[in-house]
């Protein structure tokens, strides 16, 4: 015997509730207890839902949901009704829910069960609303944990109202919801759902003494519960009108109150007949109390929001008018969490010689008050730029404003030892003239910029700098010269790009030299280069809204590409030249200033950085490094180094030339075994393929050349 026949032969149906597809199969004995024909069959989902009472309908979806969280069977007793609306039956129901993920990472339920026919009384009468569900205070409390979780988490005024119109109450869920709030003495519509658009005018401007249930409330401050229209008529005969034409059949309408003030009014509305029992009643206030606490936050978080916004807007500068040659593009992004500004900053100012200037810094700290000095400091430094002031004593001058601003603030013990410590700032200057590309850069503790060349290979352009602003008054920021070719582009930008993410400065300036050099390949390469800096610490769009990976921004971001355009520059992208352009760079190492022998040594191997054979690398590194030094130890100028490559790749000529002030001119010597000098000369001649001096009018040059090996040395020798 099968089972089906078993289960039949005890007044038992078996039923399968398909989610995902929308279909419901029943056999024989489950059909004729939903008053079909005694049949198997398969039914479409809502004509399977019009069999049952349209509260019990709602009161199994929190059954289902519970039944889901906790791993057990749903149960439920449930009333069959005919086409005239009157009780056929009562059944209890007996389910499995099984949930399934669709291809598309939707979670659908499955529910297969048993329907068994009850005995209950008034069969044949019209169905009247009893809580008919055996665990229905379970139930609220499930469904009122759920709520409160989702309008916490709610961190806008149209995601609080999304849940509310989403939460489905065990019971009586209704199906139009409205939202009231009160300016002065008006009432106005905030949201709404289950009604078409227009709907909410008659009520977006509405006097507060109108005769209307959601005025009343927020007048009294006490919840009116409408069981019928004819309730409604009775008590509020001037707006029933405006109420009639959706259609209701009970109404709710319940005070939004926060700290003792009535903030507003809720208005939930049911199609079915609603008697609001106590425990009804106890859910719908509870549910106004935390969507008024939800409603509140949301408000202040979007305050704070505009706030933020419009002060990090008001001290954020556009990049102005279009510059001849030139191209910029700029980002800043706020750190992630708490206030969205903070001290770092960027600006572009016209200078009265007809030059530019591109400032970037860092006041230190990352709260209201960092901020507010980021925008003095930025002000004072705009003031002395165009004054006309050279970058080094604009420098000077932003150090004593910033050092006496702090100095001057008198201390508040309630406002916290912090908040009056005293502040420092760290800034790059660049003073930049579009005709020539001449830069003038004045560094005060800044991380130095980089270029990218014409070919798409980065070098960190190592700067002269001094103490951070504000540390001492008067300090002193000497100033370097070099030039921006045509097709380079050179970025600033703030420590916040390098280090986050748990990077210190090398492996962040690996991170950020990958993504110069990829680079973009459109007509808006800039804009989508700057993007991709910011795209690597953060995630993407994140200069617009918070990124998939805001937990990582631990600091402010400021960064600003400068590219200087050329004739086929498509600023920021690679060019195709019939000849590959040649690399450059150019360092003058002073002699108060021998630690920067070790930044010449870096520029030459990042210069060479994909050079065929890296024995040659070092051995250019080893000569650039004998030849700064013989400067600076026989001689008492300073030392001028400038380098070259040129060529295709593997096939390529690297000519390093260190100028000097003397006429002395280096010769061959032979030093013993021990001698600590003297070699210089012999390297060359060992190491380079050609080298030689060129006297000139004031001084020499001493120059050498690599020709570069397609293959290794050894590897050619087999």
């Amino acid at each position: 015997m099968r089972t089906e026949d078993v289960l039949a032969a005890i007044a038992t149906g078996l039923w399968r509730w398909d989610n995902a597809s929308g279909t419901v199969t029943l056999d024989g004995e489950a059909a004729r207890l939903l008053g079909l024909p005694a049949e198997p069959v398969v039914l479409p989902e809502a004509a399977a839902r019009s069999r049952f009472h349209p509260v019990d309908w709602n009161e199994i979806n929190g059954i289902v949901n519970l039944a889901v969280a906790e791993g057990t069977l749903a149960e439920a007793r449930l009333r069959i009704m005919d086409e005239d609306g009157r009780v056929l039956r009562t059944v209890r129901s007996r389910s499995k829910p099984l949930q399934n993920l669709t291809a598309d990472g939707r979670v659908d339920y499955e529910l297969i069960g048993t329907i068994q026919e009850i005995a209950e009384p008034q069969p044949g009468t019209t169905a009247a609303h009893t809580p008919i569900t055996g665990d229905w205070r379970r139930s609220r409390e499930a469904f009122l944990l759920d709520a409160g979780r989702a309008l916490a988490e709610a961190r806008s005024t149209a995601e609080v109202l999304r849940v509310a119109a989403s939460l489905s109450m065990p019971g009586f869920n209704p199906d139009g919801l409205a939202v009231f709030g009160v300016a002065g003495d008006r009432l106005s519509v905030i949201g709404h759902h289950g009604h078409g658009p227009g709907d909410e005018s008659p009520f977006t401007d509405m006097p507060l003494d109108t005769d209307y249930p959601a005025a009343e409330v927020v007048r009294g401050g006490r919840a009116i519960y409408l069981p019928s229209p004819e309730d409604y008529r009775r008590r509020f005969p001037v707006t029933w009108p405006l109420a009639q034409r959706f259609g209701r059949a009970s109404w709710a309408f319940l005070p939004l109150i926060v700290a003792g003030r009535t903030m507003g009014a809720w208005m939930a509305a049911f199609k079915h007949p609603v008697s609001f029992s106590p425990d009804e009643r106890s859910v719908l206030t509870t549910v106004a109390r935390m969507l008024a606490q939800a409603l509140q936050r949301a408000g202040v978080a979007e305050s704070e929001r505009e706030l933020t916004t419009g002060l990090q807007r008001s001290m954020m500068p556009q990049l102005g008018p279009e510059i001849p040659g030139m191209t910029l593009a700029a980002r800043y992004v706020p750190t992630g969490g708490g206030l969205q500004v903070g001290g770092d900053w960027y600006d572009v100012i016209p200078l009265p010689s007809g030059r530019f200037a591109l400032v970037i810094g860092d006041v230190q700290g990352h709260d209201v008050r960092a901020a507010g000095l980021m925008g003095q400091l930025r002000i004072a430094v705009r003031a002395y730029a165009s004054e006309g002031h050279r970058p080094d004593a604009v420098l000077s001058r932003a150090s004593r404003f910033l050092s006496g601003l702090c100095s001057s603030q008198e201390s508040d013990p309630a406002e916290g030892p912090d908040y009056q410590s005293p502040r420092f700032a760290t800034c790059l200057y660049v003073e930049c003239d579009p005709e020539t590309g001449l830069l003038e850069v004045a560094r005060a503790g800044h991380p130095d910029p980089a270029i990218r060349m014409a070919d798409g290979t980065v070098l960190m352009r190592p700067t002269a700098g001094g103490l951070p602003l504000g540390i001492i008054p008067d300090t002193d920021y000497p100033t370097t010269r070099f030039t921006l070719e045509p097709g380079e582009t050179m970025m600033l930008c703030t420590d916040g790009l390098i280090e986050t993410g748990g990077h210190d400065l090398d492996t962040g300036w690996a991170r950020l030299r990958a993504i110069l050099e990829s680079g973009a390949h459109d007509t808006e390469s800039l804009e989508k280069l700057a993007d991709l800096l910011v795209q690597a610490v953060h995630g993407p769009s994140s200069h617009h809204t918070t990124g998939p990976l805001a937990d990582r921004r631990e600091d402010d971001i400021a960064v600003v590409l400068l590219c200087r355009e050329s004739a086929d520059c498509g600023c920021g992208t690679p060019l195709s030249h019939p000849a590959r352009p040649a690399r450059r760079t150019v360092l003058t190492v002073a002699q108060a200033e021998p630690e920067r022998i070790a930044g010449a040594r870096r520029q030459v191997r990042e210069l060479l950085h994909d050079w065929t054979d890296p024995e040659q690398v070092d051995a250019a590194e080893l000569m650039v490094s004998e030849m700064v030094t013989n400067v600076l130890v026989h001689t008492d100028g300073d030392a001028l180094l400038v380098a070259e490559a040129v060529g295709e790749l593997g096939a390529r000529r690297l000519r390093v030339e260190v100028a000097d002030a003397s006429d002395e001119l280096p010769h061959m010597r032979h030093p013993g075994e021990m001698a600590s000098s003297g070699r210089g000369v012999l390297l060359m001649e060992m190491l380079a393929d050609t080298w030689g001096v060129d006297p000139r009018g004031a001084g020499k040059s001493i120059w050498f050349e690599l020709r570069e090996r397609s293959k290794p040395a050894e590897d050619q020798a087999r």
